[in-house]
């Protein structure tokens, strides 16, 4: 029965996807049957904070996942908007994805915005965060740097070859 279901949400921007955002989602799968990877910022795209949409996210998370062998019946991937109202963030994202009983985060103020809305927290164990960054692997890009690709799955690597993503982070800084 669906009400049954041990579900948490794990939001991120995931721009991209690497190996420390894999690692939380593997462990998170050992505690509830299903997950919920909410995408956040889903609106915005190709900026230097933000360069890939939401529909590129769904997709590198997904053969992130397979990948890694993780089970992706068990995983819900959903694109959510932001509401630039902290507060109110907790109650807006459950209009965008299936029921869930626990919020999983290490975020300081993502923690605190699951508890003032009654939402049980799974804190996962900390990864790298100093090796494992989206805003590292974005600068290593542009950077023209190959170390990011140690950080990210061989087919998220792939893939921001495929769309032309180091190329879209230096044209959009205006860099050659």
């Amino acid at each position: 029965m669906w009400s049954d279901v041990r579900r948490a949400l794990y939001p991120g921007r995931f721009q991209p996807i690497h190996w420390g955002h894999v690692s939380v989602i593997r462990w998170a799968l050992q505690q509830v049957d299903e997950l919920i990877i909410a995408v956040g910022t889903a609106q915005e795209s190709h900026t230097v904070v933000n360069p890939f949409t939401s529909g590129e996210r769904v997709v590198m998370i997904k053969e992130a996942l397979k990948e890694a062998g993780l089970e992706l019946s068990r995983t819900y991937v959903i694109p959510v908007p932001d509401i630039l109202m902290n507060s109110v963030w907790p109650y807006y994202v459950q209009m965008y994805v299936p029921k869930f009983q626990y919020g999983v985060a290490r975020n300081p103020l993502v923690l605190r915005l699951f508890k003032d809305a009654g939402i049980k927290t799974l804190v996962p164990p900390p990864y790298d965060r100093m090796k494992y960054s989206s805003t590292r692997i974005r600068k290593l890009i542009l950077a023209g740097s190959n170390e990011w690709r140690d950080l990210v799955p061989k087919s998220v690597a792939s893939f921001i070859d495929e769309v032309g993503g180091a190329e879209r982070l230096r044209e959009i800084i205006g860099v050659d």
